[in-house]
């Protein structure tokens, strides 16, 4: 089996190419000990060829973990070739990492995707002479297209055997820094990788740094120190002074720009989506979008229909015949349908929804809008604490909070990676929407407007613990600077839509079987059942309904805590938060014939007021279980987790203290005690983000080393 290396930028069309590539030959999985995902795949009509696909990287300097992954596979497991796919259309760019592959001594393909786009830019490629300069078979492919990915398993076959890659050559001082480096390993390493151990060596790589026989590195020092001294500049300026300066000669020797055909569209939609004036306005407005049709217009009535005629009229009630017409007992009965049937059906009735909303927001992850947006984002970011980059784990966490606080680990700043993970769940997730739909059902008409407010609270929530956190030592580190790819505006894919749509819809109905049934079974036990274990005619009898009124006065303040049963699905939404609508399913049940249904039930029992403050509290207080988990690995002790699991439940009750207090007083003109704790609430939340940062003054900006020069278009 011939293993193939997968390299380059990230939205340089790398996945649609092993897309294409490998068809549906491909597995997924994780990287050891990350969360990062893992591809391998066999390439069409040649099973013989392997494929691998790293992730998406500027850069082959471990800063990142994306980075440590690629440099890491590259070193330890040395495929038998690589693939270094280019976006033609920035090829520049893209070649200071292609001159750090160069320098593995692999056999390598350079496939250079996007020429089209290249040409409509005016950019031509020499790619004789690209092939002549480097000694690597030179592909030219439009991967969206199809074109000239057939070609690439033969320059594959072509490129192991000629076998004669050459790197780029740097300045005469720094090449003879590196030939005494490479001498200084003697037969520690393969000779073909001499040279790029002696780069990554001068670089200061400590993976690399480790291979070095001990009885030469007082000699490096020694020449590196000295060569440090004669350019006045440390090693990692002096290493990425040379890529840039030799990646500039050599793409002015394969390449020239003539004029562009036209302005591209790009260029022109962004003048609007991504100016200072109507970049923010337009998210909300799409965001607006997102949320009516997933919520209003289209995705309400699907789910109305699947709760009340698919649910309530049919599979409820037709269960519930059958079972009593084979003479099943009544208890078992009463499991199966009021336990488990209403109680997994209230969750998976919102599919529709949630499936349409992983459609929308697929559609604009994948025609590059969201790289826009944490752009745009980065500006106000800034300002709060935080960078875009925080941005990225807020998008994942609207489908799950798990992946969304893991993929914190690309933000290099410590302190603002720890308030990412402490914050990024207050966004609503796909088990969060349930409670949205139910509460903008319930009481308010299905407004997508409620649903825009409760992705606006999470981003405001953001914001604020950004000011706040930063003012406490533990979180007062520098902020690091921001990199963000902007591709091309493209139509996407419909069949990556579909793939992204049915694996994040599969893991919400995987959920809902597994995990959120057993919740439901356990529900319906301790709500039919007593102290003594016999089973209750009224569900006020039940251990539930005690613990439930044991507890609910904790929760009055909030307007809610005058039914047990909002007090119970609140807890058991701690372990997930499906868990607040299942046990809704289990309490109320979905069918028409002997109940009121879940929808009246809700809106009957609270008001609106009263509902919103219930929405606030569960979306902003502590996450499931597994994002628990999640954090306690990300925040390194289960300390730092308590810490943070009890700030975003002080923090939940005292938001929706405010709003069910103050929002009763202006819509019914009531007050009382609670409009006082309301205003300490308040005022407490204003000093806190008002109060100046003793820290401030002490703070500087870090980052990787010329990171100004990483230009973005």
């Amino acid at each position: 089996m011939t293993t193939i290396a997968l390299v380059g930028n990230p939205n340089s069309g790398k996945t649609t190419l092993f897309n294409k590539l490998t068809g549906s030959s491909q597995h997924v999985g994780n990287w050891p000990g990350v969360t990062i995902e893992k591809k391998v795949g066999k390439i069409r009509h040649n099973p013989d060829l392997q494929i691998v696909d790293l992730p998406g990287i500027y850069s082959l300097s471990p800063y990142s973990p994306e980075e440590v992954i690629t440099r890491d596979y590259l070193m330890q497991e040395c495929p038998d070739a690589l693939i270094n796919i280019i976006d033609a259309s920035h090829f520049e760019r893209n070649l200071y990492l292609t001159i750090q592959v160069l320098e593995l001594g692999l056999p390598t393909v350079l496939v250079l995707n996007m020429m089209d786009d290249a040409a409509k830019n005016g950019l031509q490629i020499d790619t004789s002479r690209l092939s002549e300069l480097t000694g690597c078979e030179v592909v030219e492919t439009v991967a969206l297209k199809n074109q000239g990915v057939s070609d690439i398993a033969d320059a594959v076959r072509r490129a192991i055997t000629r076998r004669s890659v050459r790197p780029v050559r740097y300045s005469a001082g720094f090449e003879q820094l590196l030939s005494d480096i490479g001498h200084a390993f003697g037969n520690s390493i393969p000779a073909e990788q001499a040279r790029w151990y002696a780069v990554k060596t001068a670089e200061n790589d400590p993976a690399v740094l480790e291979v070095l026989p001990a009885t030469a590195r007082p000699k490096v020092e020694t020449l590196v120190a000295a060569y440090e001294k004669e350019c006045k500049d440390d090693r990692l300026e002096i290493t990425a002074d040379e890529r840039y300066a030799a990646t500039e000669q050599f793409g002015k020797q394969v390449s020239f720009r003539g004029p562009a055909l036209r302005r591209s569209a790009s260029d022109r939609i962004d003048q609007v989506l991504t100016s200072r004036v109507w970049g923010l306005p337009v998210f909300l407005a799409v965001m607006f979008g997102v949320y009516y049709v997933s919520i209003t217009a289209l995705g309400g009535p699907l789910t109305d229909w699947v709760n009340d005629t698919f649910f309530g009229e049919w599979a409820i009630p037709g269960t519930q015949s059958f079972l009593e017409s084979i003479g099943v007992d009544a208890t078992v009965t009463s499991l199966l349908v009021d336990g488990i049937l209403s109680g997994v059906g209230a969750v998976l009735g919102f599919l529709p929804e949630v499936a349409i909303l992983f459609i929308l927001l697929t559609v604009l992850e994948e025609c590059g809008y969201m790289s826009r947006v944490a752009f745009i984002l980065d500006r106000v970011f800034r300002r709060f604490g935080l960078s875009g980059k925080s941005f990225i784990p807020l998008i994942v966490s609207t489908g799950c909070g798990v992946p969304g606080i893991m993929s914190s680990r690309t933000i290099e700043s410590d302190s603002e990676r720890r308030i990412t993970v402490m914050t990024t769940t207050f966004m609503p997730c796909s088990a969060k929407l349930p409670i949205i739909a139910l509460i903008s059902g319930a009481l308010f008409g299905n407004s997508a407007a409620i649903a825009l407010s409760a992705y606006v609270l999470g981003f405001v929530m953001v914001l604020l613990s950004g000011i706040i956190l930063k003012k406490f030592r533990q979180f007062s580190g520098c902020s690091a600077p921001f990199v963000v790819e902007m591709p091309a505006y493209h139509w996407p894919l419909p069949s990556t839509i579909l793939h992204t749509t049915g694996q994040r819809s599969w893991a919400f109905v995987r959920k809902a079987g597994t995990f959120i049934l057993l919740a439901c079974v356990a529900i319906w036990f301790f709500s039919s059942f007593d102290t003594s274990l016999k089973m209750v005619e009224d569900i006020n009898d039940s251990m539930l309904a005690a613990f439930g009124n044991a507890v609910t006065a904790v929760f009055l303040p909030l307007g809610f805590g005058q039914d047990w049963e909002f007090t119970v699905a609140t807890i058991t939404g701690l372990l997930a938060k499906e868990n607040v609508v299942g046990t809704f399913g289990t309490l109320f049940g979905l069918g028409e014939n002997d109940n009121l249904g879940l929808w009246d039930q809700v809106g009957a029992m609270l008001t609106p007021v009263a509902g919103y403050a219930f929405l606030v509290f569960n979306l902003i207080c502590a996450p499931c279980f597994a994002a628990i988990g999640a954090m306690r690995r990300e925040l390194g002790s289960w300390r730092d987790t308590g810490k943070a699991v009890l700030y975003q439940c002080a923090l939940a009750y005292g938001v929706g203290l405010i709003v069910y207090q103050f929002g009763r007083f202006v819509c019914y003109g009531q007050y009382g005690p609670g409009t006082v704790a309301a205003v300490l609430a308040l005022s407490v939340l204003v000093y806190l983000v008002a109060a100046k940062d003793p820290l401030k003054p002490f703070r500087k900006t870090e980052g990787r080393p010329h990171l100004a020069q990483e230009t973005v278009r």
